[in-house]
């Protein structure tokens, strides 16, 4: 699948990405990872994999996350030899390794996508110096307004901003890639919130290691 048949990233939030049956092992992934996903797999010829996407709004309802993984890899044991879970935990509590391990299924290492973005080792030691951070990534600076302005409500009551992020310090923006306009709209995300501004350059972290070693 090339970057032209990328849905758009609101159908990645609300529906996810079907599977092209074209690669033997399936990648079950984020919806805010396909773009990342699909790059990697371009710029490494990595055409054993293939990638299915659950919808991105998953991470607004983390209860739902270990089902939908375990139901798409029911749907499709038949179609691929083996499967990769392209999650960390992602606020399951440790319930998607679970089953991941009772499936037999490998899964990304990591708490979440902004740990494995920067390299996990990394930023298990900044993190310990970086609790008052919000983070956003590439697809969270272009989904700013679905998935922290609108859930949070301050789209319709913008004085609930000190609120949510009184405890917070900066922003820092986790770039996947050099885009001088995604920099702009991240650094005008951490002046709504009321943050100062990092921008990291992470590119694909321990994503990219991950995937090569399939």
């Amino acid at each position: 699948m090339s970057d032209s048949n990328l849905p758009d990233d609101r159908t990645l939030t609300q529906e996810g990405l079907a599977p092209t049956r074209a690669g033997r092992i399936l990648l079950i992934a984020c919806g805010a990872l396909a773009r990342e996903i699909l790059d990697l797999k371009a710029a490494n010829g990595w055409t054993h994999l293939d990638l299915t996407c659950l919808p991105a709004k998953y991470h607004l309802y983390p209860e739902k996350i270990t089902q939908a993984v375990r139901d798409t890899v029911a749907k499709h044991r038949a179609d691929y030899d083996d499967f990769f879970v392209v999650y960390a935990d992602c606020g399951t509590g440790g319930g998607l390794e679970r089953a991941c391990e009772e499936m037999g299924v490998q899964m990304v290492a990591g708490p979440h996508c902004y740990s494995f973005f920067q390299g996990n080792e990394s930023f298990a030691k900044a993190s310990e110096d970086e609790i008052t951070t919000f983070y956003l990534t590439d697809f969270l600076v272009r989904q700013f307004e679905a998935f922290i302005i609108k859930p949070m409500g301050l789209d319709r009551h913008p004085e609930l901003r000190d609120m949510y992020f009184g405890n917070y310090e900066k922003l820092v923006y986790q770039a996947q890639t050099d885009d001088p306009a995604l920099t702009q709209k991240a650094r005008d995300c951490a002046a709504r919130l009321g943050l100062t501004f990092e921008r990291r350059f992470t590119g694909y972290g321990d994503l990219q290691t991950a995937l090569r070693d399939l």
